[in-house]
């Protein structure tokens, strides 16, 4: 089994608002993350650009162009000209040291979006302190790499592509023992997955139970519909991204299953 990390250090499933809940607000905006703390989130997902002169920001795309109201690759402009695009008009584009300093008691799973957001993002866990409370993860597992290693201490992280590939490789197939034992003593706790991909149903009851026997935790995005929650939930998955965050704690609460953080009244 793979030691602890406090990131998730929390009774599950775990609810995690993708980009602050988008299908109820702007995503990664600080209204839209304001609103999925008081509905009792404590799992927010956000996604990392730096921009020219090296500040991080919450924002998904590679470019502005389609939510806001200016155009242009962020990590080819400076941040003065960054700061002056708002979300759908109205919402600026969130600082990630600013995500982790409001909300001091919220974990945040950080999508490492491009190679030069990754020493501005050792800086702003470094400053805010947040190595228990950030899961690193990327479309690349070279960029994971480097991360784990920008920030100097162990930090909680997901599977990249490659470790994402193997997991489903073992768990359809024998002969596999060598590779889970690999992947095991990578010391990566969580395999962060998609309910499918290229047209094939991911997410299956033997890939969570390969997962689970090396000690390794299985969340899935993004999911919105209830109806699909309910059955990757009973196929024993640890954590569910979703848009909806309303949907989403409906069903944990039907089920029993919606935690918080010190049981915090009036929620």
């Amino acid at each position: 089994m793979m030691r602890g990390f406090g990131f998730l250090d929390h009774p599950g499933p775990l609810a995690f608002a993708h980009r602050g809940g988008a299908a109820e607000g702007h995503e990664n905006t600080m209204p839209a993350f304001a609103r999925a703390v008081e509905l009792g989130y404590t799992y927010l997902e956000t996604d990392a650009h730096a921009t020219a002169d090296g500040v991080l920001v919450a924002f998904h795309d590679h470019t502005l162009d389609r939510v806001t109201d200016r155009r242009g690759r962020i990590s080819a402009l400076p941040y003065r000209e960054v700061r002056r695009a708002r979300i759908a008009g109205r919402e600026e584009i969130p600082l990630i040291e600013d995500l982790l300093g409001t909300w001091p008691d919220v974990r945040f799973n950080i999508d490492v979006k491009e190679s030069p957001a990754i020493l501005p993002l050792a800086r702003a866990i470094r400053r805010t302190r947040a190595y228990d409370r950030v899961c690193l993860t990327s479309f690349s597992d070279v960029r994971l790499a480097q991360a784990r290693r920008a920030i100097g201490r162990e930090v909680c992280s997901s599977l990249g592509p490659r470790g994402i590939a193997a997991l489903r490789a073992a768990s359809v197939g024998n002969g596999y023992g060598r590779l889970l034992a690999r992947l095991a003593q990578a010391g990566v706790p969580c395999a962060q997955v998609p309910v499918g991909l290229f047209g094939l149903r991911f997410i299956t009851r033997p890939l969570v139970r390969t997962a689970h026997a090396i000690g390794m935790q299985v969340h899935v995005w993004t999911v919105n519909d209830p109806v699909v929650m309910e059955r990757l939930l009973d196929l024993g998955v640890d954590g569910v991204m979703t848009d909806n965050i309303t949907g989403l704690r409906e069903v944990l609460k039907s089920r029993g299953q919606w935690h918080l953080d010190g049981d915090r009244p009036g929620r």
